[in-house]
């Protein structure tokens, strides 16, 4: 009889997090909705137009059984615009405000790199700061969450949105993401964040190929001992080597995610809530079955 070489199955490990005083137990993966307040997201029906949109689409979200809701208003796509601090204000403070006092008992993150606009949105009612750039767009922002005793994602990315497709070059991929993440873990807790959360930054600073390598070994990021986002949501890496659209990666992207949680994800980061926690909810009762 040949031999079976069956892949080991990662058992999501219960972290918790404060948030604003909750303390969130993970007994299994949780998703994070992705609400984008910007006109040139890179999926088109992704974007709002009206904050009535917003509140409906947020709550059909919750309803769908989100765990997080992460709200962007600088869009941070592969060459994307630079937008200015105060348009950012502009367009994600007005949203907020409406959505905590419509949903009060959510968790909202704001998708920002920017300290004042962190501030801001935590005082309005924001629980977490997801920061693409882990702290290097903005030297002020991992000081500004320690003080805001907030949950910090950190992502992995080299450069900005405008240049990050140009330092794609790792001699090693694995080792050198690993090693850029540990030393802005090592900055986040020796500031005094309590709370972390790491994000392999898939599309940021990396090919189709390396991103689908990154996502093939992602458990050996559970080395940093932090909860896994993974945001790979209708990305490029899916719907270019399908050869399809955003529109249509939907498929692709419910296979990317249960690959994610075989290898240790905590959180999906999606623009679909009900299929990501279906994907959930088959993934453990598969983990579960005897």
């Amino acid at each position: 009889m040949a031999n079976i070489n069956l892949q080991s199955v990662i058992h999501p490990k219960p972290y918790t997090l404060n948030l604003r005083g909750e303390l969130v137990t993970f007994q299994h993966p949780q998703v994070m909705g992705i609400v984008n307040l910007t006109p040139d997201s890179f999926f088109a029906e992704s974007r709002v137009q009206s904050q009535q949109q917003v509140i409906e689409i947020v709550g059909k979200m919750i309803e769908e059984g989100a765990c997080f809701i992460d709200l962007g208003a600088v869009s941070t796509r592969p060459g994307s615009s630079e937008v200015s601090e105060m348009e950012e204000a502009d367009r994600l403070m007005s949203n907020l405000e409406a959505l905590y006092k419509t949903f009060p008992k959510t968790h909202f993150s704001v998708d920002t790199f920017r300290s004042k606009i962190a501030q801001l949105a935590v005082d309005a009612g924001a629980s977490i700061v997801n920061d693409i750039s882990g702290g290097t767009l903005d030297p002020m922002l991992m000081k500004t969450v320690a003080d805001l005793k907030v949950p910090y994602v950190i992502m992995h990315m080299r450069g900005s949105p405008q240049n990050m497709q140009e330092n794609c070059n790792y001699a090693h991929l694995l080792n050198e993401v690993i090693y850029e993440l540990s030393e802005k873990l090592a900055n986040a807790r020796y500031l005094g964040i309590a709370d972390v959360l790491i994000d392999p930054g898939f599309g940021f600073a990396k090919n189709t190929q390396q991103n689908f390598s990154l996502l093939k070994h992602l458990s050996e990021l559970l080395l940093l001992d932090c909860p896994l986002l993974v945001g790979v949501s209708r990305k490029s890496m899916i719907y270019k080597t399908l050869n399809t659209s955003p529109k249509k990666a939907l498929n692709g992207t419910s296979a990317l995610h249960m690959l994610a949680l075989q290898n240790g994800a905590s959180v999906l980061r999606v623009h679909d809530v009900c299929e990501a926690n279906e994907c959930i909810q088959l993934f453990m009762n598969y983990l579960n079955a005897e």
